[in-house]
């Protein structure tokens, strides 16, 4: 792991005039970590990314870089480089007069800052396109060109806002490859925005999943594909059906009654977040639920539902379901069970899942 490139957040703030974009935010990003911030448009993430780079001023709190406050220092004297989502090539520029420019404005020699300029396209595999435009270039390739540029002054940490977004998809997945094998080759902090569950999991080593200026929860992709600590992301990282139902403590058992409106009564275990009697929320990912037209006698929760639409995924099938309660459940089934069974809208069917595949949120 790199030994520069910790980033610091404290207590960060910031105003728009009476509107506030993000509130308190405490973050802590190591040395060579790829951090993603996730969260749905107008959450904050893309304004968090412009304070550290200085492109924004901070209204309150702190920002720190490996232990030294950068809160208000100038962005060229930050040690971060910014990838903005459009790249902001300068049309008139060859690629490695476009990578070399920041050099040029530094007062280095033609000679030197070429050949540091064509190390870094031989980088992100454009040494190709040295003498080539902008225009002459397709998304991805621009894309590279921006990187090479960022990286050029020697950052400790690269900030990426949206830099996939433009993409097509087949072109978004290669890139998102390159991107990482990059970061894992310089060593370097990596701070990404972006709204796509998929690309924030496929990249991060530490996910932050923002909502309305605020950090919802901080950890690994899995941590937080597997336990979403809020109705919001496990909403809005997907695959997850969210429950609510009363548990009430069996002393005696050492064990819970859960009533669910639309399931039939069962008794589990100690869960996690689980402390009292109560009415506790929860999610059950979508590929934990069993889907059967005459029912699973070994799941510990059963709930009778009416099959609304499936959506076909290739190795798997998306099934919505509908029941009696009126909660909208979505299985995902292999596509061999699904075509064995065939299940059309208004199939009546029976969805069951375990105890120990409830995610009880938090009590706030």
């Amino acid at each position: 792991m790199s030994s520069v490139g910790k980033v610091e957040l404290s207590a960060m703030g910031k105003f728009y005039g009476t509107v506030e974009a993000l509130r308190n935010i405490e973050l802590t990003i190591k040395a060579g970590e790829y951090c993603c911030l996730l969260g749905p448009s107008g959450c904050g993430k893309s304004t968090a990314v412009r304070m550290i780079s200085g492109h924004e001023e901070v209204s309150s709190g702190d920002i720190l870089l490996d232990g030294r406050n950068i809160t208000d220092a100038p962005p060229a004297k930050r040690k971060t480089a910014l990838m903005f989502q459009n790249y902001a090539l300068f049309p008139h520029l060859s690629c490695v007069d476009n990578v070399a420019f920041s050099l040029k404005i530094a007062g280095e020699s033609k000679t030197s800052r070429r050949s540091q300029a064509m190390e870094l396209l031989e980088l992100v595999h454009m040494a190709d396109y040295a003498e080539a435009l902008p225009d002459q270039l397709s998304g991805g390739q621009q894309q590279r060109v921006a990187l090479a540029r960022a990286l050029i002054t020697k950052p400790s940490v690269i900030l990426l806002d949206e830099p996939l977004s433009a993409l097509d998809p087949f072109l978004r997945v290669q890139m998102r490859k390159e991107l990482r094998n990059i970061q894992k080759e310089l060593d370097m902090t990596f701070i990404h925005v972006t709204h796509s569950q998929e690309e924030a999991f496929a990249l991060a080593d530490k996910v932050v999943v923002m909502s309305k200026g605020t950090i919802q929860q901080v950890g690994t992709p899995r941590q937080i594909f597997e336990t979403p600590n809020t109705p919001f992301v496990a909403s809005f990282i997907g695959g997850h059906n969210l429950f609510s139902a009363n548990f009430e403590a069996l002393p005696k058992e050492e064990k819970y009654m859960v009533n669910l409106e639309s399931a039939t009564t069962c008794r589990c275990g100690a869960l996690p977040h689980l402390k009292a009697s109560g009415t506790y929320g929860f999610s059950v990912r979508a590929d934990r639920i069993r889907f059967g037209v005459k029912g699973d006698a070994d799941a510990d929760m059963v709930v009778p539902a009416t099959v609304t639409l499936a959506e076909y995924q290739g190795g798997h099938v998306i099934v919505h379901c509908k029941s009696s309660a009126g909660e909208i459940i979505q299985i995902n089934i292999p596509d061999y069970k699904y075509f064995a069974l065939q299940p059309d809208p208004g199939h009546e069917v029976l969805l069951g899942w375990d105890c120990r595949d409830m995610n009880i949120f938090p009590h706030t």
